[in-house]
């Protein structure tokens, strides 16, 4: 009989419950966290604080003489003697105005700027012709002009076509090309294997049936991700909204902001009111944010070049 030896046990290094590299690494962690944290704090403590007694201690950590009444004023549900009272200038902000005018603006600039990125990235990366190759190579230097150079054209021509203070002419300028997002689409879709593709265009399926019915749904994580960035791009924007519209009813929130801060005539603007509507603008980007971040930060992935 063969007699059966036992394997040895193997034994596991245990790691020190203490270990100097982690805890550095955890600190550093907790402080950039801090950091990060820090500003929406102060704005919450500004927005929650009488903005007569702000100036009274400006460095308590804590808010000073505690009131919701900078909600009450940026909601406009305040009366001008409360708005007064506290430190207020009286001013209004119809806020459920501005937030239309901005998801009016950042949603349909947005929707048209990806799918036009599609169909183009889609064609660079699938379809075959003449000077494809030289055309892409000179759209990618289009990242490299600064925004800016691009405002005043863009300016003259939104003028004379009459579409100043229009959601039109703001929406235009941006909505039919953005060179990252070609980019960024057309190298993941060199990652995409094309049998599927050949198959169905074999069986009689044309070139936008397959990309809308076989292409994109694969694509969902990249595009999302555009969707949203784009997004909060547009709802940031401010400078190009600045120079097109000077009407309430297409003004994003972005620019009722500011004529809310200029709207104190005394020494010292809102800052409790300033604060509280900053707040509620970047309340709906934040949790779209803690949504979709990680969508966001996998996506980042699908961009190596080919």
């Amino acid at each position: 009989m063969t007699s059966l030896t036992a394997a040895p046990p193997r034994y596991r290094r245990s790691r020190p419950a203490f270990s100097m590299g982690r805890t550095m690494a955890w600190l550093y962690l907790i402080i950039i966290l801090l950091i990060t944290i820090f500003p929406f704090y102060w704005m919450l403590r500004t927005a929650l604080s009488n903005n007569y007694a702000l100036s009274t201690d400006p460095a308590s950590l804590l808010p000073v003489d505690f009131t919701w009444g900078a909600f009450k004023r940026a909601l406009g549900l305040a009366s001008v003697a409360e708005a007064r009272a506290e430190g207020g200038s009286g001013a209004s902000l119809e806020l459920g105005v501005y937030i239309r005018n901005s998801v009016v603006y950042a949603g349909v600039a947005t929707f048209f700027q990806v799918f036009f990125a599609t169909l183009a990235a889609y064609a660079f990366a699938r379809l075959q012709w003449r000077g494809r190759d030289l055309v892409f190579s000179v759209l990618l230097t289009a990242l490299m002009v600064p925004g800016i150079l691009t405002l005043l054209p863009n300016f003259v021509l939104i003028r004379e076509l009459g579409l100043i203070n229009t959601f039109a002419g703001m929406i235009l300028p941006g909505a039919f090309f953005s060179a990252f997002n070609i980019f960024f689409l057309r190298q993941f879709f060199l990652g995409i294997s094309s049998e599927v593709e050949d198959a169905a265009l074999i069986d009689g399926a044309g070139r936008l049936r397959v990309l809308f019915r076989i292409v994109l749904p694969m694509a969902a994580g990249p595009v999302t991700t555009l969707t949203i960035l784009g997004f909060i791009g547009y709802w940031n924007d401010y400078f190009w909204p600045l120079l097109i519209s000077s009407d309430e009813s297409t003004q994003p929130l972005t620019l009722a902001l500011a004529v809310f801060k200029q709207s104190s005539p005394q020494a010292m603007p809102d800052w409790s009111g300033l604060m509280a509507a900053s707040l509620l603008a970047a309340l709906p980007m934040l949790v779209l944010f803690m949504f979709f971040g990680r969508r966001i930060v996998n996506s980042l992935g699908f961009t190596g070049v080919k």
